[in-house]
């Protein structure tokens, strides 16, 4: 049996899968959290990879975003298998999610059928990559020593979405819970390793690589 948690903050997205997953006999739903927090509370509830074969996680949730979750997921349970699920297209995020070591990307619109072989792959201890994500890991490793987005750090990146949100230096920090000098060390950063000259450089450059967020988002 595949003992599956879902990690995401709608309801009725949490709903969705678990349709889709009750199609496949030997998978079971253990747990569900809408939080970020409460994915790590519940992955050590049930003891990591003892209670658990897979996470599904989405990139957008509330409290400690998915990406950080899932590092923290690496960093504790190195052997969980994640399987990361996100509305943004996977030339937005695909590369970043495997790069931190999630065995797969799967865009929230994928047909039933995809998402059953994507949670039986990673469960298994493989890689899932679709036509779209395996293209965007082959960009971003095009991309690696010439500069640009991928080659920003998860912080940097964290910094970059919110600066090209509209957000100041002062509301990046408080969301971050960063000082805001460090803040601003990180903006130079961002301007380094893209070339960008300034914000606005910085948000055409947001356009190019993806569709930028609302304001607030991570």
């Amino acid at each position: 049996m595949t003992r599956v948690l879902i990690g995401d903050d709608h309801r009725i997205v949490r709903e969705g899968i678990k349709q889709v997953l009750a199609d496949a006999q030997e998978v079971c739903v253990a747990a569900e959290a809408q939080t970020g927090p409460e994915v790590l509370d519940q992955v050590g509830a049930l003891g990591g990879p003892q209670g658990l074969d897979l996470v599904l996680l989405d990139i957008a949730l509330p409290g400690i975003d998915g990406l950080e979750v899932l590092q923290q997921l690496r960093k504790h349970w190195p052997t969980l298998p994640v399987l990361m699920l996100s509305t943004y297209p996977e030339s937005q995020y695909a590369a970043r999610c495997i790069k931190l070591g999630a065995g797969g990307y799967l865009n929230k619109s994928a047909d039933p059928d995809r998402m059953l072989e994507a949670v039986r792959q990673v469960a298994a201890g493989g890689r899932y990559l679709s036509p779209d994500t395996a293209q965007a890991l082959a960009a971003a490793m095009a991309a690696t020593g010439a500069g640009g987005v991928e080659s920003l750090s998860h912080r940097e990146h964290q910094v970059f979405r919110l600066l090209t949100a509209g957000c100041t230096v002062s509301e990046i920090g408080a969301q971050l819970k960063l000082a805001s000098n460090t803040v601003s060390t990180y903006r130079v950063r961002i301007l380094e390793k893209t070339g960008a000259k300034n914000d606005v450089e910085l948000a055409l450059l947001a356009e190019r690589h993806g569709k930028a967020p609302r304001s607030g988002t991570v």
